[in-house]
């Protein structure tokens, strides 16, 4: 039996990139692909699209006469993009797509990468853009998109950007070939916060809860990290979270350079996950290299360069007393159970014996305070060893067991 063509979105404005955009249909036609070309173009139509300008328009509630006459290019984007999302997930939702491919210069790729984002992860999704070699974080989000320097700008197609484009859509093409999307839910689903200073708890913890036979995803917090946590465990059904790592509030708190916000670690306590906190990383945050000059830094506080880009800052008693409270008052939400659990002889690796940032005052000072301030429904437990010993690893998976009990068997 032949397997059946991968279905591939491109999006494309044909008033601005026609010749670029038949030309990537041709190389996605010819790697096998069927093609859905949305052309999300204001300017004028120029007709052959699968979903065209005037669908689009209609979409998002307007002709695309109303659209031009809004008269502001980004405000019509707006518009655009709303209608363009509409459009893409209606047709993944009746026909399944297998990848998304896309071109463009700023504009376009502002467009088509906020269409990439409502897409699940797993899904492919490529965007060749002029701005790929530059700044793309507001692009990428917290999503799985890969972007590919156009080079040259996109303006017609040369013997640069023939190859660049060329190998974008047979790349976007081989990966909707294989795409298989994951079932959810096929086993429970933890999520874990680390940092590399807290790597050997994490790598116990994960090995100790996959043997239990649940799956767990790991994050990386610094900045982007803890926000796709949040934003999967808003969006997933995930039955624990444990968040190991708490470098991102002490960031915000402190101006430092991965602070993921004010509401980092609330999506999942709001929804009532249970959740396991630990102050992994708490004896530092993170600020540039560059700050680490003069005589008094960082108002004298101790530091370590851990490289050319980034500065951990050690985090004082009253430092520590500022984090405490900003839990205290983020846990007085929480719809389900909570347990906090405090390793009394070091946060991390940098507050460690082996470290460059370890204070044996503080850990315990910290756990005196937590308890005096958190609301009485979370339970404060300390353990007497250092965040990476076996057994801080192991009450933290025990406490994911009992937690998740009687949502498993259920």
């Amino acid at each position: 039996m032949s397997r059946a063509k991968p279905r591939v979105l491109l999006i494309v404005t044909q008033d601005t990139k026609e010749v670029e955009g038949r030309f990537l249909r041709q190389c996605l036609e010819e790697a096998g692909c069927e093609v859905i070309h949305l052309d999300p173009s204001v300017r004028r139509t120029v007709g052959g699209a699968e979903i065209p300008p005037e669908e689009i328009a209609a979409a998002a509630g307007k002709t695309l006469e109303e659209i031009r006459a809004i008269g502001h290019e980004g405000k019509i984007q707006e518009v655009m993009i709303a209608g363009a999302t509409r459009c893409a997930l209606e047709v993944h939702r009746r026909r399944g797509l297998s990848g998304i491919l896309s071109i463009g210069g700023s504009m376009g790729t502002t467009l088509s990468t906020a269409v990439m984002r409502a897409f699940p992860y797993g899904m492919p999704k490529l965007m060749i853009s002029t701005l790929a070699s530059g700044l793309t974080e507001p692009f990428v989000g917290l999503k799985d998109i890969a972007m590919l320097n156009s080079v040259c700008d996109i303006s017609g197609v040369n013997s640069i950007t023939r190859e660049v484009y060329r190998n974008g859509a047979f790349g976007l093409a081989g990966m909707a070939q294989h795409y298989s999307p994951s079932p959810a839910g096929a086993r429970p689903l933890v999520l874990v916060s680390t940092l590399g200073t807290t790597e050997r708890c994490l790598r116990r913890l994960r090995e100790a809860l996959e043997g239990d036979g649940f799956e767990v995803m790991v994050f990386h917090t610094t900045g982007n990290g803890g926000r796709t946590l949040d934003s999967i465990a808003a969006e997933r059904e995930v039955v624990a979270i444990v968040d190991l790592s708490l470098v991102e509030l002490n960031d915000y708190l402190n101006n430092g350079i991965c602070s993921a916000g004010a509401e980092r670690a609330t999506a999942g306590i709001r929804r009532g996950i249970p959740t396991v906190f630990a102050p992994g990383n708490v004896d530092f945050y993170i600020m540039p290299t560059p700050m680490a000059t003069g005589d008094r830094p960082f108002e004298g506080r101790r530091f370590h360069v851990h490289n050319a880009a980034l500065t951990a800052v050690r985090t004082t008693e009253s430092d520590l007393q500022r984090l405490a409270d900003h839990l205290a008052q983020m846990l007085r939400s929480a719809a389900g159970p909570v347990r906090f659990f405090v390793p009394l002889h070091g946060f991390s690796h940098h507050d460690s014996t082996e470290g460059h940032l370890h204070d044996p005052s503080l850990p315990p000072k910290f756990a005196d305070y937590v308890e005096r301030m958190f609301p009485p429904a979370v339970q404060v437990r300390r353990i007497d060893s250092h965040i990476n010993d076996a057994v801080f690893a192991d009450a933290l998976a025990d406490a994911v067991r009992d937690l998740t009990r009687s949502r498993i068997s259920a």
